[in-house]
């Protein structure tokens, strides 16, 4: 796909964007090394700072547990609609059964009444029709049309024990994915109370500090920074994407959310592409691997930007060394520097 991008006689805008991403992920990386090495998530703080620190961690990993609640959630989703598809192909199988059987019962009858009962007959009412089938004697007793309805009440036998045995297979794995569920949803609200326990423990000053943070990539009158409106998208499917994510600017982040109210940080990604017409998977680590992966230098707006080793985390590049994304509960989906945390990698939808 050709490119948008405005054309540069000396190289110097490239230069210049891959100096403002590098120094990003720079800063962020220097900030996240001053983390002490044998702090536990959960230790006590001695400190505000040391209480700042304790509660991004916390958040950290009630997101690693978030995506894992959703991946859980997406998998019994997709097993439910499978439990279900089986459960109406065993019913549609039970009607074939039936209707083979009643067919063979009426010929029955008809025999009874003329005088006589065919043995064959007699035993297929009687005895597996798998059973019977087997004894080869048994074929030259009946004629080719009983055999022919024999052989189908045998298939739809065997098909409708089959989907029974899958269904019931995949019953177990929706228990068990449900389960994980549950586990999931524990952690992540367990997490989320402990940081709100040291965030209350905080003054209001020390609270204000810490929601300020971060929150940089937008002036005091809430315009852009340079630049965002002359970067050119990756496509024009980019542009829609990165369009919806900053009409959700604002909106309050949800773990387990995505949209159009409230999100978490998948679910405002899979939300803005979805907006574009465009399917992209449900977790943050699934998302890494739903288009071509490209060099942070190279980054263009619309892109995925996936952080930490674990690709727990997911934001949208918005441009000038900026991405969208959906931080943690109690702020709101929001622009941060690129490199605000460990980048993995960065996907092109």
């Amino acid at each position: 796909m050709a490119s948008h991008r405005r054309p540069s006689s000396s190289g110097l805008d490239r230069t210049k964007r891959v100096t403002v991403l590098s120094a990003a992920a720079a800063s962020a990386a220097a900030a996240l090394s001053a983390v002490p090495a044998g702090a536990r998530p959960e230790d006590p703080p001695s400190d505000a700072v040391s209480a700042r620190g304790a509660v991004d961690r916390l958040y950290a990993q009630a997101e690693r547990a978030t995506e894992l609640f959703n991946a859980a959630e997406e998998r019994s989703r997709r097993l439910t609609e499978e439990v279900d598809l089986l459960r109406d192909r065993a019913a549609r199988g039970q009607e074939r059964v039936n209707a083979i059987r009643n067919a063979l019962g009426g010929l029955a009858g008809a025999q009874y009444r003329s005088g006589g009962l065919d043995p064959a007959i007699a035993l297929v009412l009687s005895e597996s029709p798998d059973g019977y089938l087997d004894k080869a004697s048994a074929l030259e007793r009946i004629g080719q049309r009983h055999a022919e309805r024999l052989r189908s009440l045998r298939t739809a036998l065997r098909s409708l024990r089959q989907q029974r045995t899958e269904a019931a297979g995949k019953l177990v794995e929706l228990s068990d994915s449900r389960k994980a569920v549950a586990h999931h949803k524990k952690t992540v609200q367990r997490k989320l109370a402990t940081a709100r326990r040291l965030l209350n423990a905080l003054s209001p000053e020390e609270r204000a500090r810490f929601a300020r943070a971060s929150r940089h990539g937008r002036r005091a009158d809430g315009g852009f920074l340079p630049g965002f409106e002359d970067m050119a998208a990756a496509s024009p499917r980019a542009a829609a994407a990165l369009a919806a994510a900053r009409q959700a600017v604002g909106l309050p982040y949800a773990w387990g959310a995505a949209g159009p109210s409230a999100f978490d940080c998948s679910g405002l990604t899979q939300w803005a592409y979805g907006a574009a017409g465009v399917a992209i998977p449900r977790t943050s680590q699934a998302q890494r691997y739903a288009g071509r992966s490209v060099p942070l230098s190279q980054a263009q707006p619309g892109d995925l930007v996936v952080y930490r080793s674990d690709a727990s985390h997911v934001g949208m590049y918005a441009g000038n060394g900026q991405v969208i994304h959906a931080p943690y509960p109690g702020a709101a989906v929001r622009y941060d520097p690129v490199g605000m945390m460990p980048i993995s990698s960065v996907t092109r939808p």
